[in-house]
C-alpha cells in the first residue's frame, strides 16, 4: 500500500512539473499583428524614436519589446547574445559559483522551445564570462528566457544598425590609408628629429617631458591593429630617444561575415586607424622626422579588435571583447584605450570593460564622432559607462567649444584640443614608412588623454588608478566643479606630473 502511495505521489509530481512547464508555454500568447518580423528599416526606425522621445546616449535593447528584440535576432543571422548571472553584477565567471547551473537551465529552455540539440542552438560559451551565443528563431523563446530571473539580458548578436538605414552614407568610418605632408605650422621640430604636434604645447606636454616620459607603463590599444608597414611601431619602436621599452601586437577580429568562423586574421591593421592611434600614444621620439607620441617611452600592447570604429557586427563586437578580458588579464597593463564606439549599447562589450576594470585598468573610450546617422546622440556606447573614462575633442584655445564633428555631454570627463581654426588637426605618422598625416575626432583626444595618463602613472608608480584619474582631473580647467557638457576639461600635463 506504502509502494503503491509513493509511486501515485511521484506520479502527482511529474503531472503537477508537466503541467507547469504547459502552462507557461500555454500563457505565451502573441498577437496576430506581431507574429511576422519586423523589417530592419522598421527596427531602425524604432530605434530612431527612441532617441527622438528622451535624451539618450545610445539605445539598449532591454527596452524593446519582445516582437522587436525577436525581430532584430530573426532578420539577422537568427543569433542572440545571452548575459546570463544569479544577479546584475554577475558576469564574472570566476567569482559566479553557479554559472554552470545556470547556463544549462537556459540552453535547456531554449532546447525545449526551439525543439532543437543542443549543437544546433549553442554558438559560443564565453571562458570568463557568463555570456553564450545561441541560435534563436521562435518569438516564443524569447518571451520565455525574458520571463526567467536567469538572465541579464539578452540582445541581438549580430544587428547592424548604420547598413539598415535606407539612406544610409557614412561620413567616415575612420578608416585610410592616406598620407599628407604636414604644414610647418602644425608642429615644431625637436631632438633628434622629431615633429612635436602643436596640441602637446597647448597641453604642456613637452613641459611634462621633463617629469615623466610613460617609462615603464603598458598601455593597451584595442583598436583596428598597427600597420605592419610603419617601422615606428614595429623594429623602430626604439629609435631616437625612446629606448627600453617593447610593442606587442595581437589579433581578435575575425574577418568574415558567418558566425561559426572563428580563426583571426592577425594583428595588422587593415583600416588605418588603429595605426593612427597607437601613434599619437606612444609613437618614438625618433630621428627621422615624423611625429612623437605623447609617451614615448610606455609600452604598447595593440589588438586588432575590430574593422572599423563602429562596433555593429557579430565578430566587431567578439573581438572587442575578447581584447578587453585579454588586456584584463595582463597584469601588466595599467591603461586601456579604445577609439571606438555605436550608439546601440552591448552587453557583450559592457561585460569585457567591466571585466577589465575590476582588474584595476583605467580605462579611456571616444565620446562619440559624428556622422550622419549619428549626430543627433550624446556620448556614445562604451564612452557612456560609468566605469570608463570619456573624452571629447574641443577646438583650438577653448574647452567648450566641440569640434566640428563631436560629441559632448554629460558623461565627459576630459577634452583635448585637437581642431586649429585652420581645420587642421592633429600631425601623426601614417600607415606606410617615412608618411605622415593628420588624425582628428574624439579618436585622436582619446589617444592623447590615454599617454597623459602614462605620464602621471610613469611619474608616480606606486599609485591606483583612483589617484592618477584625481590628479588629471585636479590638473584640468574646470576643476572641482564639472562642466555639464564637457567634463573636467582641458588637462594640463605639467601640473599632472607635479
Amino acid at each position: 500500500m506504502r509502494k503503491l502511495f509513493k509511486i501515485t505521489f511521484l506520479s502527482s509530481l511529474l503531472i503537477l512539473s508537466c503541467s507547469k512547464e504547459e502552462d507557461l508555454k500555454n500563457s505565451i500568447i502573441i498577437e496576430d499583428s506581431e507574429k511576422e518580423p519586423l523589417t530592419n528599416s522598421q527596427i531602425n526606425l524604432k530605434i530612431d524614436e527612441s532617441f527622438a522621445s528622451a535624451s539618450k546616449d545610445s539605445f539598449n535593447w532591454k527596452n524593446a519589446s519582445d516582437h522587436m528584440l525577436w525581430s532584430a535576432i530573426y532578420q539577422n543571422q537568427k543569433i542572440a547574445t545571452i548575459g546570463f548571472g544569479a544577479s546584475n553584477n554577475d558576469f564574472d565567471r570566476s567569482k559566479s559559483p553557479q554559472n554552470n547551473k545556470i547556463q544549462k537551465e537556459i540552453i535547456d529552455l531554449i532546447m525545449e522551445y526551439e525543439n532543437k540539440s543542443i549543437e544546433k542552438i549553442l554558438v559560443s560559451s564565453d571562458a570568463y564570462l557568463n555570456i553564450i551565443d545561441v541560435y534563436i528563431e521562435k518569438q516564443e523563446t524569447i518571451i520565455a528566457l525574458r520571463r526567467t530571473n536567469l538572465i541579464r539580458y539578452i540582445e541581438p548578436a549580430d544587428y547592424r544598425y548604420s547598413e539598415n538605414k535606407n539612406n544610409f552614407q557614412r561620413i567616415s568610418s575612420g578608416c585610410g590609408f592616406e598620407s599628407e605632408i604636414l604644414n610647418a605650422t602644425d608642429y615644431t621640430t625637436i631632438a633628434p628629429n622629431a615633429k612635436m604636434p602643436w596640441n602637446f604645447i597647448k597641453h604642456s606636454i613637452q613641459s611634462a617631458w621633463n617629469k615623466s616620459t610613460g617609462a615603464g607603463i603598458t598601455i593597451g590599444v584595442i583598436d583596428t591593429g598597427v600597420s605592419p608597414n610603419q617601422a615606428l611601431l614595429g623594429s623602430n619602436f626604439n629609435s631616437g630617444l625612446s629606448t627600453g621599452r617593447n610593442i606587442q601586437k595581437y589579433g581578435t577580429y575575425v574577418d568574415s561575415p558567418w558566425s561559426w568562423i572563428t580563426t583571426t586574421d592577425g594583428p595588422n591593421d587593415q583600416c588605418g586607424h588603429g595605426t593612427s592611434m597607437a601613434s599619437v600614444i606612444a609613437a618614438p621620439r625618433n630621428n627621422i622626422g615624423l611625429p612623437v607620441g605623447v609617451a614615448y617611452n610606455s609600452n604598447l600592447i595593440t589588438y586588432r579588435a575590430a574593422s572599423n570604429v563602429l562596433l555593429d557586427s557579430y565578430h566587431d563586437q567578439n573581438g572587442v571583447k575578447n581584447a578587453f578580458t585579454a588586456l584584463g588579464n595582463n597584469a601588466s597593463v595599467k591603461i586601456i584605450s579604445m577609439s571606438m564606439g555605436n550608439i546601440i549599447y552591448a552587453g557583450k562589450i559592457a561585460d569585457g570593460v567591466k571585466y577589465a576594470y575590476n582588474k584595476g585598468k583605467l580605462i579611456f573610450c571616444a565620446g562619440g564622432t559624428s556622422t550622419n546617422y549619428t549626430n543627433f546622440t550624446g556620448v556614445v556606447f562604451p564612452a557612456s559607462m560609468a566605469e570608463t573614462v570619456a573624452v571629447t575633442g574641443v577646438k583650438e584655445g577653448t574647452s567648450d567649444q566641440k569640434c566640428d564633428i563631436c560629441h559632448i555631454g554629460s558623461k565627459i570627463d576630459f577634452t583635448i584640443q585637437m581642431q586649429r581654426n585652420s581645420g587642421k588637426t592633429i600631425p601623426v605618422s601614417s600607415y606606410y614608412n617615412s608618411q605622415s598625416d593628420y588624425v582628428g575626432g574624439s579618436s585622436v583626444a582619446t589617444a592623447t588623454t590615454a599617454g597623459i595618463a602614462a605620464l602621471v602613472w610613469s611619474k608616480n608608480p606606486s599609485w591606483t588608478r583612483a589617484q592618477v584619474l584625481n590628479k588629471m582631473k585636479q590638473s584640468s580647467t574646470y576643476y572641482p566643479t564639472k562642466n555639464s557638457k564637457y567634463g573636467y576639461g582641458n588637462i594640463n600635463a605639467y601640473l599632472a606630473v607635479q
